[in-house]
């Protein structure tokens, strides 16, 4: 069994920033990737920023420059910096962790329950 939980969301000003940290516990065996998605009201489920393997990382045009992720793969922990946030940025942030919960299973997806991120004036 695995938990990913969030932690950090909140209500901020425009250009303001928030820090958003995610933990994965339970039977974790491998973890080959972590990341976040967001999903505002009406819109679909879109990746923000992915951190891979050893490291590389991968973010959506709209938040190069302005948002960081880095792991902890000590305690199996992710974080998003965000910074110059924009009311755009406003949606539920989902972490997700792709996984093996043993040597013998193969890869799978992980989801947290989401944080709120709401960037209003």
């Amino acid at each position: 069994q695995v938990q990913l939980v969030e932690s950090g969301g909140g209500l901020v000003q425009p250009g303001g920033s928030l820090r958003l940290s995610c933990v994965a516990s339970g039977s974790i065996f491998s973890i080959n990737a972590m990341g976040w998605y967001r999903q505002a009201p009406g819109k679909q489920r879109e990746l923000v920023a992915a951190i891979i393997g050893r490291g590389s990382t991968n973010y959506a045009d709209s938040v190069k420059g302005r948002f960081t992720i880095s792991r902890d793969n000590a305690k199996n922990t992710v974080y998003l910096q965000m910074n110059s946030l924009k009311p755009e940025d406003t949606a539920v942030y989902y972490c997700n962790a792709r996984l093996s919960t043993t040597y013998y299973s193969a890869y799978s997806d992980y989801w947290g329950q989401g944080t709120q991120v709401t960037v209003s004036s």
